[in-house]
């Protein structure tokens, strides 16, 4: 194997792109162009699809993902903004995961240790689409993070694709109808919204508090004190 096409080559280079990317994240702020600078008379569905591919570009470079959600809700409201932001949500998962795929799973598989990472592993090459849906549909583990664990594990393109599709939907909705409802903080659909976020949250909060044993370090076992043997004199015969 050439020097180029090296695991550990292909690593650096994953991990130079990443930084690059989260450089020009910093430096130009691509997110603020979702809602500003739009060409005058664009039309809506060639709008939608220029968002859902810059929102997946964003969300390859670490760009949070709920600031892109209130974007797309707030540009074109609940449906179209719906539509542009799971779309979006697939496209840069879709990028990250090729990314750490091609560029990282050799490099990476060696490393994983210990018992969380062995379970995480376990879980996502055995039961790949159950385990990325419960992954999206309850917030707490970043989407970067989920996206490049999945790559480097055994799990399939389509379980990791689908069931972003499928998971992303109920808490991106929440956000863009917050963003389309903004102007009116008090409204039914902008209360709703934020209780829904709010209320995910804590329940993703408390699965991952119940769970958290299954993670934990197994405790040390007690060794037996061991006693010396116990020496019998034998009987002798007259």
């Amino acid at each position: 194997m050439s020097l180029l096409l090296a695991p550990r080559t292909r690593l650096s280079l994953l991990v130079l792109l990443l930084a690059a990317a989260g450089a020009c994240v910093l430096l130009y702020e691509p997110q603020r162009l979702l809602s500003e600078g739009w060409p005058p008379g664009l039309p809506v569905g060639a709008a939608v699809l220029l968002f859902a591919a810059a929102y997946g570009l964003c969300t390859a470079a670490f760009v949070p993902r709920p600031l892109l959600n209130l974007a797309a809700g707030a540009v074109f409201g609940t449906q179209s903004g719906l539509v542009a932001a799971v779309g979006g949500t697939v496209l840069g998962a879709g990028i990250a995961f090729g990314l750490g795929r091609i560029l990282g799973q050799e490099a990476l598989r060696p490393y994983l240790r210990g018992r969380w990472l062995e379970a995480a592993d376990g879980q996502l090459s055995r039961h790949g689409f159950r385990s990325m849906l419960a992954v999206r549909i309850f917030p707490g583990i970043p989407f970067a993070a989920a996206n490049y664990c999945a790559a480097v594990s055994r799990c399939g393109w389509a379980p990791f694709l689908l069931a972003t599709a499928l998971g992303t939907v109920p808490n991106t909705a929440a956000y863009v109808i917050a963003g389309a409802s903004a102007s009116s903080p008090g409204s039914p659909a902008f209360l709703a919204s934020f209780g829904f976020i709010t209320v995910s949250g804590v329940v993703a909060a408390a699965v991952a508090w119940r769970k958290r044993h299954r993670f934990a370090p197994p405790a040390p076992r007690e060794r037996a004190p061991q006693h010396p043997p116990v020496v019998t004199a034998a009987s002798h015969g007259p």
